[in-house]
């Protein structure tokens, strides 16, 4: 059995079309869309709307940790557009996802990234395309457990939940042989992003679960740029999977 596995896609529904060439299922860890995009100014749903000179100065307000600034310049910038600010979201989110959704190959299991908006997926998930969030799916006689979503941070990121939920989330998922989240356990070296010199949120309740039921693989996505993409906890081979748009190839899970 082959399985190919892809977080963190923003937009390359390019790469995304091959995804599964020699696989026989794809699985995806969330964040399909791309709203900034941190390496090309230029890409991305705000730089569309404000032009990439605009998106370099929030990025670069966001990278300091100035978020009050970063919202107030944003601010500023919704203001000069017609309508309510969620309508230009939701109509550039919502072709993102149109043309992501007709690339991605069948059959797929999929859950959400911290920055998707799960509420918009039900318009465009084709036949063979399942989109789970603390459930268990079968997958060549293994058992795969999806939680989906991040944690709260001052990013403010469309999909982050309490600690609360997604803990639940996990306890529902309960033992299996594959644990699939768009985040890591909170591990530090594993959370720690080399370019973007921060540490990204990682859940307890998945460190805690994996401790206990001991699955034979923990996968994420998430941190763009780890200071160590895999690690071991006990007998679980912690991957993270790779950040799919700059690399734009899967993670190859064979048994």
């Amino acid at each position: 059995m082959r399985v190919h596995v892809i977080s963190d896609v923003h937009g390359r529904a390019d790469a995304l079309a091959r995804a599964g060439d020699d696989a026989d299922a794809l699985v995806c860890l969330g964040d399909l869309i791309l709203f900034v995009d941190y390496d090309d100014h230029a890409k991305g749903i705000f730089a569309d709307l404000f032009g990439a000179a605009n998106a370099a100065e929030f990025i670069g307000l966001r990278t300091a940790g100035r978020f009050d600034e970063a919202r107030a310049m944003s601010a500023r910038l919704w203001a000069t557009l017609d309508g309510d600010p969620r309508d230009h979201i939701e109509r550039n989110v919502h072709a993102q996802y149109e043309a992501l959704f007709a690339a991605m190959p069948v059959p797929a299991y999929l859950t959400y990234g911290n920055v998707d908006l799960p509420r918009l997926w039900a318009d465009h998930v084709r036949p063979g395309q399942r989109v789970l969030d603390g459930e268990v799916a079968e997958i060549g006689g293994l058992r795969f457990g999806f939680v989906g979503g991040g944690l709260k941070t001052p990013y403010r990121t469309p999909h982050e939940i309490s600690d609360e939920e997604y803990a639940a989330k996990v306890e529902a998922v309960g033992a299996v042989d594959v644990l699939c989240c768009h985040i890591p356990p909170a591990v530090p070296e594993l959370l720690y992003d080399v370019v973007a010199r921060r540490f990204e949120r990682g859940s307890e309740a998945t460190l805690e679960a994996i401790r206990r039921t001991q699955p034979r693989y923990a996968l994420f996505g998430h941190v763009h740029n780890p200071l160590r993409a895999r690690t071991r906890i006990g007998r679980t081979e912690c991957v993270n999977v790779g950040h799919f748009r700059a690399k734009g190839v899967p993670y190859v899970l064979e048994w």
